[in-house]
């Protein structure tokens, strides 16, 4: 085996204990380390490993992928046999991949569990905590726990970190602890960082947000693992990074009055050559007409030229306002759990206070405001006509 290199943040993973909770902001590698360290346990002794997080409607949902690059780049891909469900070693240790909500009997049925890692752990529910501990009971067995930490009422962080268990290693770890920290985050940490602190100190130092009734969209979104259906008509709007903010386009549809958020493309110092890279995340995002903030007529001009349907969104006095009203009419707004920057902002997005009095003020902060606002262009032309149309979309549950 080639020689592995783990962070000394991540050393207490080899240390015998019931729970290994590792915990923090973004870019700190917990699942990098925690699959590597699962890897190099599994290849030493016989281990079976249950990979699992609170809804994974597929294989895709799991840390399957993760851990099978892992393999290929440790050169262990001789010792390891890598199948569509689960993953194997020579020596009989296995990786098997489960969700944790309404699947008891499933998780139960599984014999001999050596550790369960636990990913995203922030989403599990006090019920699949309390089914899922008493599951794993082989002797010497290991509860492995990774999450970014959301609120401080979720019951991952109130039975871990608010009152943790005798004996349990609670490691809090971030970017700073990550040697290999990529570039490409350093420049969203740092626009965050100089721009907005609040939202610096949750995303990148793991401190956990507080909600409010300052709140713009408080009630009225979740996040959701769905499919995208088959002729959706799809809504896309655009916006632009000035100097070091972020560039941004976002991908939604609407359903029974509700608008679906399906993809994102975000990018920090996104030079204006590379825009076009960014903007192809959104799949098909050069077919669909595109509505754009018309403060940037030449980036328009640009990516009209590269291929891109762009028209300017017709902003003035009161538009903001207008938008995010309408935004607000919809029954629900729900952004697919990958859409994490859009996702931050339907969380953040808020009025401003009286700093005297607390009373919520009728002015939108301008912050936290950059996937929102694409999310207003992209919706612009059916806020003018009082048009909603309809599309079914299929839902995994």
């Amino acid at each position: 085996m080639s020689n592995i290199q783990i962070p000394e943040a991540f050393e207490d993973l080899f240390t015998p204990a019931r729970y290994k909770v590792f915990y923090g902001g973004r870019g700190g590698a917990k699942s990098w380390n925690f699959a590597r360290a699962l890897i190099v346990t599994a290849y030493k002794n016989k281990t079976r490993i249950l990979c699992a997080r609170e809804i994974q409607k597929s294989i895709a949902d799991s840390v399957h992928k993760l851990l099978r690059d892992q393999i290929y780049e440790l050169g262990l891909d001789g010792f390891f046999e890598i199948y569509q469900k689960t993953i194997t070693g020579i020596n009989g240790s296995e990786f098997i991949f489960e969700g944790l909500h309404l699947n008891v009997r499933q998780i139960k049925s599984k014999e001999g569990i050596d550790i369960v890692w636990v990913e995203e752990a922030e989403k599990v529910s006090d019920d699949s905590w309390s089914f899922l501990i008493p599951t794993i009971r082989k002797d010497g067995s290991e509860i492995w726990v990774s999450f970014n930490p959301d609120s401080e009422e979720d019951p991952t962080y109130r039975r871990f970190i608010t009152s943790p268990p005798d004996g349990a290693i609670i490691r809090k770890v971030g970017y700073k602890e990550n040697p290999f920290f990529p570039e490409v985050l350093k420049k969203e940490m740092e626009y965050d960082k100089r721009v907005d602190y609040d939202r610096y100190m949750h995303v990148w130092e793991g401190h956990t947000r507080t909600i409010s009734d300052a709140q713009v969209f408080k009630g009225k979104f979740r996040s959701d693992v769905f499919d995208t259906p088959e002729g959706a008509t799809f809504y896309l709007g655009a916006d632009w990074g000035f100097s070091q903010d972020p560039s941004v386009l976002v991908r939604a549809f609407i359903k029974d009055g509700r608008l679906w958020i399906d993809h994102e493309a975000y990018g920090v110092g996104v030079d204006i050559d590379d825009t076009p890279t960014l903007f192809d995340v959104v799949p098909d995002a050069r077919k669909w007409m595109i509505t754009a903030d018309s403060a940037r007529p030449e980036t328009i001009s640009y990516m009209q030229r590269h291929g891109y349907k762009m028209r300017s969104a017709k902003k003035g006095k009161g538009s903001v306002d207008d938008g995010v009203s309408f935004l607000r009419s919809f029954e629900e707004i729900v952004a697919h759990e990958r859409c994490k920057h859009t996702l931050y902002e339907l969380r953040h997005y808020s009025y401003k206070t009286d700093r005297l009095t607390g009373d919520v003020l009728p002015i939108l902060e301008d912050k936290h405001n950059h996937c929102i606002d694409a999310l207003r262009y992209g919706i612009e032309k059916i806020m003018l006509s009082n048009r909603m149309p309809t599309v079914t979309a299929v839902i995994r549950r």
